[in-house]
């Protein structure tokens, strides 16, 4: 019996997919067989999104909310297309454009509107992330040429710092016990 699946995509860790599930839970998608990947669009190397591909096969139907929740890059976009429709031989529903329904249309005419619709959405879908970056690097570039520090604020010296210096270039401590003394996480704890 034909499976159905969903995906969701959102770019980051902080962005809410709760948008794109409750687009998937309106189709009755099971939520075990819901994939949910916290990255970039770029391309399709994503954990999630390849541990679904290994579990389906020919007649099973793929669910996601919009194309650009598949990707971001024109030509991959299209790749995965084929690799889902043609390879493994399973239907794509994207769910707010209904023109991107493989389950409708199976004739020349519908496959001919379909393939359309794709390229035109997926040359959308890179064209915004493209602009996307542009603006960003043009937002940084503004922002230094009007004196705003990017990223972390310094942190400010410790008072003992000259002499917890000292103490480690003398060979008395550890790198280890200087960045406790002076209340320094290096970058592997700081982030676990």
């Amino acid at each position: 019996m034909p499976s159905t699946f969903g995906y969701v995509r959102v770019s980051s860790h902080d962005q809410n997919e709760d948008r794109q599930l409750i687009a998937l839970r309106s189709k009755l998608v099971d939520p075990k067989m819901i994939f949910i990947d916290k990255q970039s669009g770029k391309d399709f190397e994503r954990p999630q999104y390849q541990k679904m591909l290994k579990k389906m096969k020919t007649g099973d139907l793929l669910y996601v909310l919009s194309i650009d929740r598949l990707g971001r890059n024109y030509e991959e976009i299209q790749r995965q297309w084929r690799l889902l429709t043609k390879d493994i031989g399973i239907d794509i529903c994207v769910i707010d454009m209904p023109l991107l329904d493989t389950r409708n249309g199976k004739d020349l005419m519908g496959t001919f509107i379909a393939d359309i619709v794709l390229q035109i959405l997926s040359f959308v879908a890179q064209s915004e992330r493209e602009n996307i970056k542009k603006r960003q690097a043009e937002g940084i570039a503004a922002a230094r040429e009007r004196g705003v520090h990017l990223g972390r604020p310094a942190m400010p010296t410790p008072d003992i710092f000259p002499d917890v210096i000292k103490l480690w270039e003398a060979g008395q401590i550890t790198t280890k016990e200087a960045r406790k003394r002076c209340n320094i996480h290096s970058q592997a704890t700081a982030h676990s």
